[in-house]
């Protein structure tokens, strides 16, 4: 067991919760995590976001959807890839999320602990 929660299931945590919210496209998600985490001095990577997506892809829980971004074709050329939850999606991100929160609870537990230990 790893002694902190790994970013990659942090990033994959956060994306789930974002496609739960609205079906989001990636640059859309890695801004609104810069922008949720600023204040804490932390950047996810952009490499780290579609890693994570991929393999939310992988694992049969989100698929890909490619679509125009505006609403006229005629005048919006620019393709994006928004992600949705497969037939299964829900179900497996529930699952995902609740592992990750046993994970989540460990962690903040150790750190409580350094906290009152030390400080």
């Amino acid at each position: 067991m790893a002694f902190m929660i790994a970013q990659r299931a942090f990033i994959k945590l956060y994306l789930l919760t974002l496609v739960e919210k609205h079906h989001g496209y990636g640059y859309e998600m890695l801004e609104t995590m810069k922008t949720s985490f600023k204040e804490f001095g932390y950047t996810p990577p952009q490499s780290e976001i579609y890693r994570a997506l991929h393999e939310l892809d992988s694992e049969g829980i989100l698929y890909r959807e490619k679509r125009l971004k505006g609403n006229d074709p005629k005048v919006d050329f620019q393709e994006i890839v928004i992600y949705r939850f497969t037939d299964q999606g829900k179900e497996k991100a529930a699952l995902y999320k609740k592992q990750v929160k046993a994970d989540l609870d460990r962690c903040l537990g150790i750190l409580h602990k350094a906290e009152k230990d030390n400080y």
